[in-house]
């Protein structure tokens, strides 16, 4: 497997000395993460795309749909790059969802209560519950139970 970085022969190469079922399970985790991060990996998509392979067949290949194998290799190494620190960012972010509003949002009036979120729904359409719809300077709307 001439292809194949250094750490990922490395990676392979650990999983066949790790004797203890924990050091197995870390060497199959690395080797997995090695061979995903193998600059082969791409190269392997470019040249089948080189070679008239579609977009269907290459993320068929690899296990994706159409739009993460694109998302993942399609463009420059400079614009992959790109992406891949966007969505890096993206999940580093905390939550949007707003802190210190009226009541329990549904979910958590379900929860404690013991019951769906569509039996409050449903109590308070019957008017068992009763609820507010909170909404923000920014538009977006909240449904809030007041317990």
């Amino acid at each position: 497997m001439s292809f194949l970085s250094d750490e990922s022969r490395r990676a392979l190469d650990s999983l066949e000395t790790a004797a203890e079922p924990l050091d197995r399970l870390r060497a199959v985790r690395q080797a997995a993460l090695a061979l995903e991060r193998d600059p082969a990996q791409l190269q392997a998509v470019r040249d089948s795309l080189d070679s008239g392979e579609t977009w269907d067949r290459v993320a068929d290949a690899a296990g994706l749909g159409v739009a993460a194998a694109k998302w993942r290799w399609q463009g420059t190494d400079e614009q992959i790059a790109e992406r891949l620190a966007a969505g890096r960012k993206r999940s580093a972010r905390p939550s949007s969802v707003p802190t210190g509003l009226v009541g329990e949002s549904v979910a958590d009036a379900a929860r404690l209560l013991g019951v769906t979120a569509q039996a409050v729904y449903l109590r308070i359409s019957r008017g068992t519950l009763t609820a507010t719809t909170v909404t923000l300077d920014d538009g977006r709307s909240y449904k809030r139970v007041l317990l």
